[in-house]
């Protein structure tokens, strides 16, 4: 009888420890081409119920405006071509990170000063979850060649994903310790 109380209460115990909720949520993707664009962007989110903060460090990056998206899948078999489109778990039209409609996946754009020179991009208060349910672990953040025109332009594709060129860097978002 004692052993069983021991046995149950332990289990108890290391699934509190092990299974917990983490009291905050970091994720993180480690950008690399592998023809110079290099860099580290940062999802945090203070708890399961706040927005979220991103910040990112890329180099190598030409002068100008880059599109910035969370894409919906985290497959890179094909490079950032099999990252699928933008994450838009709600099926609106495409806007700037602070459109109302928007795609969950779009960032607006990074602005580069130049290739030897780092990018750095923050974005804070956005919906872009961590955790739960439209969580963006697993997914992709790819960089575009070109400016997203945030969903303003006259192109046909401005509305689907801002016209904002090919997919020149990915990387898979994952939980970060």
């Amino acid at each position: 009888m004692k052993s069983s109380f021991l046995v149950a209460a332990l289990c108890a115990v290391v699934h509190t420890v092990l299974c917990a909720a983490p009291t905050n949520y970091t994720a993180v993707a480690v950008i690399d081409n592998g023809a110079g664009i290099k860099g580290t962007v940062t999802f945090y989110q203070a708890d399961a119920n706040s927005n979220t903060t991103v910040h990112a460090e890329i180099t190598g990056l030409a002068q100008g405006d880059h599109g910035f998206h969370v894409h919906s899948l985290g497959d890179v078999t094909q490079g950032c071509n099999s990252t699928g489109e933008h994450y838009n778990p709600f099926n609106v039209t495409h806007g700037s990170i602070d459109s109302n409609p928007r795609h969950v996946g779009d960032l607006g754009n990074v602005v580069s000063p130049g290739p030897s020179q780092a990018t750095v991009f923050q974005a804070t208060n956005v919906y872009l979850p961590v955790t739960g349910q439209y969580s963006i672990v697993g997914r992709a953040i790819v960089l575009h060649a070109g400016q997203d025109d945030l969903g303003l332009g006259n192109s046909t594709l401005s509305k689907a994903n801002g016209n904002s060129g090919a997919r020149i860097a990915c990387a898979v978002i994952g939980y970060a310790t």
